[in-house]
């Protein structure tokens, strides 16, 4: 399996990611699956807060892998603070992940519950200099965690990213994405679950303070069929469909996972 090549196929897939990446079989992976009754309620976090400049927003690409959408962050123009954190942390990208269909796709399972998608959004501590410094730091990086689920009333926060898609089709493709603002991508609630963990893809660093909401926001199944309308393979090759882009849960290997909420 070469380098550049993991993916979520059955020969570059999830199971293997260990052979070139041995930190996905380390003691603080993610996803993982939360289970209520060993949830621990904290009643010391506090409530997290993000200002996001609309201006931050520069471009959506497909990667081959996911469909992602990528912010300035020279500067603390759009930080997410509170909640498990200390100090602010920076918005870098968001992502998605998602499955065929409408019974799987998202990467942590709740009671057993899995949703149709998983929406990530990236942050860093500019304290340790640079993003790949934070990368190195078990406080460097900051994930906020949104469910979607299909519904028959789909919140109109998603349509932005939707919209675009159309644009990004292939591998490789990236458009200009000027003037967003991703906290229309909240829930009305700011309840959450808070444990320490890693990225979900290679090289799967333990890096991440992961903020989990627990309300997840709706969609409708065309905008579902948008996401799983985009490709995994370049222009002017064979249509390969880019779905099944999670990563299955991992051991939580005595990690506390601990809610904002009773």
């Amino acid at each position: 399996m070469a380098q550049s090549v993991w993916g979520y196929d059955s020969d570059n897939g999830p199971e293997r990611w260990h052979e070139n990446y041995p930190m996905a079989k380390g003691d603080k992976q993610s996803p993982i699956e939360i289970n209520s009754k060993d949830v621990q309620h904290d009643s010391s976090l506090a409530t997290w807060h993000a200002s996001y400049d609309p201006g931050a927003a520069k471009t959506i690409l497909n990667n081959g892998r996911t469909c992602r959408v990528v912010f300035d962050d020279t500067f603390d123009r759009s930080v997410l603070r509170g909640g498990p954190l200390t100090g602010a942390y920076r918005l870098r990208q968001l992502h998605l992940h998602w499955g065929s269909s409408d019974d799987h796709g998202s990467e942590h399972v709740i009671d057993g519950v899995k949703y149709a998608a998983e929406l990530h959004m990236v942050h860093w501590n500019p304290k340790h200099g640079n993003f790949a410094g934070a990368l190195k730091q078990p406080d460097g990086v900051a994930v906020v965690g949104i469910f979607l689920k299909v519904g028959t009333t789909p919140k109109p926060e998603m349509k932005r990213i939707l919209e675009e898609i159309d644009n990004i089709k292939t591998k490789g493709k990236e458009a200009p994405f000027l003037h967003f603002d991703p906290s229309i991508l909240f829930p009305k609630s700011r309840d959450y679950w808070t444990y320490h963990g890693s990225f979900t893809t290679p090289p799967c660093e333990e890096c991440i303070t992961w903020i989990l909401l627990r309300e997840p926001i709706e969609v409708s199944p065309d905008q579902m069929a948008k996401l799983r309308s985009l490709s995994k393979n370049g222009e002017n090759e064979p249509v390969n469909p880019l779905v099944d882009n999670w990563r299955p849960p991992q051991p939580v290997k005595g990690r506390i996972v601990r809610a904002s909420f009773k």
